[in-house]
């Protein structure tokens, strides 16, 4: 009877588990394809997972931080979605490449296809210029369901509290390289390369040795070959004389 307890509370805290790591994973996320540097420009994939067994999730909206303005969204063509961007103008336009930016994307909108029960969906976007003076991005969506259910995918995390129950999806900002590394790099590249053209021009205090040892012992050489050659010659002629 004891041995039946015990396996039974076993079995329940294996299930609890299974339960809780399931919802723990199983929202709507955004990770970039590569790198999203600060400043530069990304790639963003957003997934979404159908968590329900009895129904097919059918829209998906993504809310933009109006405070991170991106003055570049171009959604990727998902097969079977019509997608809809929405923009606002700005109070203060933005420049940008040198050209003035008076609107942006606030909101991006999928819908008419359908994630079914254990299924996901990707939902690419190209964007940028990404925050400079910021670590993360925090894209707040809302996930519908063709049985009218709408989950709101807006609750930001806080330093220290458990994870939200509907968290929204952040994006981790990687640092930006600095065009001081670049300069740096190639200046050591440039000297590196002015070390080995050195070598390879002989101008080496080693090679310059060596090539002068070189050239004293072919010219040494051929002298040699000229005498063996002249003494032939003579050796040939003397012949002749003696037979005639």
């Amino acid at each position: 009877m004891k041995t039946s307890r015990v396996s039974f509370a076993a079995a329940l805290a294996a299930g609890s588990v299974l339960v809780l790591s399931g919802t723990a994973f199983a929202h709507v996320g955004v990770q970039p394809i590569g790198e999203a540097a600060k400043g530069g420009y990304a790639t963003l994939n957003f997934k979404v997972p159908n968590e329900r067994d009895n129904a097919s999730t059918t829209q998906l909206e993504v809310n933009f931080p109006v405070d991170q303005p991106l003055t570049s969204v171009m959604p990727q063509d998902v097969p079977g979605w019509t997608v809809n961007v929405e923009k606002t103008k700005l109070d203060k336009p933005l420049t940008v490449h040198g050209k003035q930016v008076n609107e942006v994307v606030t909101k991006v909108t999928w819908s008419g296809g359908k994630i079914g029960p254990g299924m996901f969906q990707q939902f690419p976007v190209s964007v940028g210029k990404l925050p400079e003076n910021a670590d993360q991005m925090v894209f707040k969506a809302i996930q519908t369901y063709d049985n009218n259910e709408v989950v709101r995918w807006i609750e930001e995390a806080r330093e220290g509290a458990a994870e939200p129950q509907t968290p929204a999806p952040v994006l981790k900002l990687t640092a930006a390289k600095s065009a001081d590394h670049h300069a740096d790099g190639k200046t050591d590249e440039a000297k590196n390369t002015g070390k080995d053209s050195g070598k390879d021009a002989g101008h080496g205090p080693d090679e310059a040795s060596a090539d002068h040892g070189s050239d004293t012992t072919a010219r040494a050489l051929g002298i040699a070959g000229i005498v063996v050659g002249l003494g032939g010659v003579a050796f040939g002629v003397a012949s002749r004389r003696r037979s005639a």
